[in-house]
This record gives C-alpha cells, structure tokens and sequence, in this order.
C-alpha cells in the first residue's frame, strides 16, 4: 500500500496498516514530515515519482491523503505513473474528488472513501495507530465501482479497525455537510463570538470547549472541507440558520425557544439510540450489489467483518 500524504490521517493510516501487518510505504513534500516517519521507523519518501513507480511495480494500493486543492495535480502523476493501479482517498468530501478523478480518466480502478475520525491537530506527529478504532470509514458504491477494488478498500478499513459505511458520493456528501462541515462553521462562529466579549474566556467551561473543539482545527483544512462541498452545505447551513433566527425572533418578543430545543434534544436522544446492523449477507459482485449496500448504509447498516465477492464464492 502506498499512502501519499503523511499528515494527521495519511500518518495514522500508514501506522495502522502497517500495525496490521500490511506492507506500506509512503510519500509527503514535506522534509521534516518524512524525515519524522523514517525516525520513527516508517518507510517514508520526499521523491513522488519514486513513490509511485514503486507502487505501479507493486501493484499497490495507492491512498490519496492531500488535501483537496492538491488532488487534480496528484492524479495526474498518478495517471503518468502508475495509472493500472487501484486507488482511493480519505478526502472528506467525495462528489469533487469523484469529478477530479474521472477528468483524470482514472475512474475505472477508484473507489472513494471518508474516514469519519480525525482530531484538531495536523500533521505526522499528530497521527495515531487507534485513530480509526471503531469509528465509521465510509466506502463508496458508485455505479462504477469495481468489486475487487472495494473489497480491497473495504479490507484496508477493517485491518485499521474501523466499521465500514457503505454510501454513494452524492449522499455522502449531504450527510457529511450536515454533521461535519456544518459543525465546523458553526464551531468557528461560535468561537468568533465569545473572542469578542472580554469575560467569556474567563468563565468558559465544558460547554464552550465541546462546541468549539474543531475551531482548533487548521484553517485552510476546514476551508477546503467546506468550499468543495459548498453545493451541499449551503442548504444545512440555511436550514440550521433558519432555527436560529426562529429563535432569536423568540427571544426577542420574550417568548420561549421550545421549539428548538427540544427538538434538537429529541434529535440527539435518537442519535443517543442510534443502532448499527451488521450488513452479512451481501455478495460484492452480484447483480445489484451496490444499490444493496447503499440501501443498507442508508437504513444505518455496517460492515464489521469482510464480505464475500462472487469469484471467492465460485
């Protein structure tokens, strides 16, 4: 497996993987993110083109772990270099890479993927082996999707320890504006806020710090999450401002804000009680394979143990 890009979820991947036993190299421009991995045991190149000859030799399984600005310039290294191999991406926003992707005429051997984890802080030595542990890594079922390239994407998320969440792009996407990118804007702005009153630092507690836990996140990350799903999270983003200014309208007239909070507090009872069906039964390879497992992500299923293909199957 080749990760290019070491950073918080490139780095934790290729320490996971390799923790699971499986052989992995990878690239990053940065001297001392590389220089930090081969310290740390790791086999870590500044040299793409190096990187990724020996993944086409390999037959590697490349992982794309930049950010989203970077990806068009990745993939057409990829496309020069090692363009047989399969290929995936932690990207957290799945529709503009699935574009940039098929502009790089590499769709046929992509497969998207999401895992939803990460922390605030950035770079090589930010990354965990754990990171991953029981947290959900979505995979995506597009219809062009291959079945041995998903179940060998399907397989990198278990051996990381992670569920996975079977989904196409499209819905992805809204879901993740919805309870990551949205978060983020909301994180910020709250934080912009109370940064404005000169007693709030001095009395925040617990409920300062969970609100604005991913404000501490770097900029041009959050940026890039957000403006590359801007299609989808304008929407969330109208809906959730909606409420506030329901609310705030409320207040105003002296009246009580029932209405928001409990519905939000009825919302996060369900997702409180959230259950998680394990997915068993379906074939990868079998006719309506995909739209089986994005029916079953849909309804909250997800995967725990590897699924069969058709060809392990006979």
């Amino acid at each position: 497996m080749c990760v290019v890009g070491l950073g918080l979820i490139g780095g934790s991947l290729m320490r996971a993987a390799k923790a699971a036993g499986r052989a992995v190299f990878g690239y990053n421009r940065s001297v001392e993110g590389v220089e930090a991995a081969r310290f740390d045991g790791f086999d870590a190149t500044t040299n793409l083109d190096e990187a990724l000859t020996r993944a086409a030799q390999s037959g590697a399984l490349i992982v794309l772990a930049v950010p989203m600005p970077a990806l068009a310039q990745m993939l057409r290294h990829i496309r020069a270099t090692a363009p047989e191999c399969p290929l995936t991406d932690v990207t957290s926003v799945k529709g503009a890479v699935l574009t940039e992707v098929d502009k790089a005429g590499l769709l046929d051997r992509f497969v998207g993927g999401h895992p939803m984890t990460g922390t605030a802080h950035s770079g090589w030595t930010a990354g965990d082996e754990r990171l991953f542990h029981n947290t959900p890594w979505v995979v995506s079922v597009d219809d062009h999707v291959d079945p041995t390239v998903w179940a060998a994407v399907m397989q990198l998320a278990l051996d990381c320890g992670a569920f996975v969440v079977p989904a196409r792009s499209d819905e992805h996407d809204v879901a993740a504006a919805t309870i990551s990118h949205l978060p983020h804007l909301l994180a910020e702005a709250l934080a912009a806020t109370a940064g404005e009153v000169p007693l709030a630092f001095a009395l925040a507690a617990g409920s300062f710090r969970d609100g604005t836990r991913v404000a501490g996140t770097a900029p041009d990350l959050v940026r890039a999450m957000c403006e590359a799903n801007a299609s989808q999270l304008v929407p969330v983003l109208d809906k959730a401002l909606r409420r506030l200014v329901d609310a705030r309208n409320q207040l105003a007239k002296h009246h009580p804000v029932a209405e928001l909070v409990e519905a939000g507090h009825a919302a996060r009872i369900r997702y409180d009680s959230f259950s998680r069906p394990q997915i068993v039964a379906t074939v990868l390879g079998e006719d309506g394979w995909r739209d089986e497992l994005a029916a079953a992500g849909r309804a909250g299923g997800v995967i725990r143990s590897a699924l069969p293909t058709l060809d392990s199957r006979g």
